[in-house]
């Protein structure tokens, strides 16, 4: 994390203070830092091995001792980042300011708004010069006192602990990322729609699970390179590349059974066994019952039962154009038999061969 603040510092110098009467009225003095005597107060994890503050401006100093020193400063600090809920995540970052070479016996390290008796401020950073960040939001910004004791000394080390949380600003990454990746998600289902002769049914599989691809790559070079934990986004268009590819599949099957035919394969008999027999029961299918009209029909057809006047009276194996009355008549059932109709022979190739055709002029 790159931070660009004021490292605002004061402490009291005994040997800084004069009587204004006696030098002409002056209460405040502008002298250089370098000439006067500076707690080393570094950044403990800094990132870029400036511990200290680059530049060395003015010091202001009073005549009561009072010493304030403001100098500018940029940290590039470690921060340990948490990206399971990017784009919708909440970091903390931390500042740790500490004396490098004195303990807490010899410089009494506190935040300038500290409280008697409570080494926590609510409020650590001031804010109010703070230009608003296009992709952080700050939360809060408590500061900490802390002492530490080790093992080889028995005085305490002091530091000052500043507790950065931000929250990222999510309308980038939800119309850039997340959104297009929902909505080519969900063309996946088309696949199935989409007509087998067509011919773009595998096209269409492999486009998407490219586009997925692109925009996870996208993904991985915004967040940070970490092996901790994997983000939810991600995971998600993981699964979902997972999906398309077993799309893919089950496509290429579904082509491959559409266009067989009886001249080039044969059903397999466990085929038939399990879309006929087992799968219609476990999807409580039945069979269709064919229920034929009983009203009055005036033109029927081979292979179809007549019901005239109650009673069910098989066809002739013919279309019969009659009337219901005719067909229920006295008399009328069964129908008279066809006249018999000579048999000719189909003429062969001999036959055509000898044949001699006459033209008279």
């Amino acid at each position: 994390m790159t931070t660009n603040l004021w490292v605002e510092q004061s402490w009291y110098d005994y040997k800084l203070r004069w009587e204004p009467r006696e030098y002409g009225g002056v209460h405040m003095l502008h002298v250089p830092s370098d000439h006067i005597w500076r707690p080393d107060i570094v950044l403990y994890n800094n990132a870029d091995g400036n511990f200290e503050v680059t530049l060395a401006t003015k010091a202001t100093i009073y005549h009561q001792g009072l010493v304030e020193w403001k100098p500018p400063a940029i940290y590039k600090s470690s921060c340990e980042i948490d990206v399971e809920y990017f784009p919708f995540d909440e970091q903390t970052c931390v500042l740790k300011f500490g004396s490098w070479t004195y303990d807490g016996f010899k410089v009494d390290l506190r935040h300038m708004d500290e409280q008697a008796g409570s080494n926590v401020v609510s409020v650590g950073v001031d804010l109010s010069e703070f230009y608003m960040s296009v992709e952080w939001d700050i939360l809060e910004v408590p500061a900490v006192r802390n002492e530490k004791f080790y093992t080889c000394c028995d005085e305490p080390y002091l530091d000052i602990t500043f507790n950065i949380t931000m929250r990222r600003k999510t309308l980038f990454y939800t119309v850039n990322i997340i959104i297009p990746c929902m909505g080519i998600s969900f063309l996946t289902v088309l696949t199935f729609y989409l007509p087998s002769d067509s011919g773009e049914k595998v096209t269409l599989s492999i486009s998407i699970l490219i586009s997925l691809h692109v925009f996870f790559l996208l993904v991985v070079e915004i967040i940070p390179p970490t092996s901790l934990v994997v983000p939810l986004l991600g995971k998600y268009l993981i699964f979902a590349m997972i999906l398309v590819s077993i799309s893919i599949c089950v496509t290429v099957v579904v082509l491959n059974v559409h266009f067989r035919s009886p001249q080039t394969h044969r059903m397999a008999p466990w085929v038939k066994r399990v879309f006929i027999h087992i799968l219609p029961r476990l999807l409580f299918m039945k069979r269709p019952q064919y229920k034929f009209d009983t009203t009055r029909s005036r033109f029927t057809t081979c292979g179809v039962v007549v019901r005239c006047g109650g009673a069910a009276r098989p066809l002739y194996p013919y279309r019969l154009a009659a009337a219901d009355d005719d067909c229920c008549a006295p008399g009328a059932w069964p129908p008279p038999a066809a006249p018999a109709r000579p048999l000719t022979r189909t003429p062969s190739k001999e036959d055509l061969t000898h044949t001699t055709y006459v033209q008279s002029g």
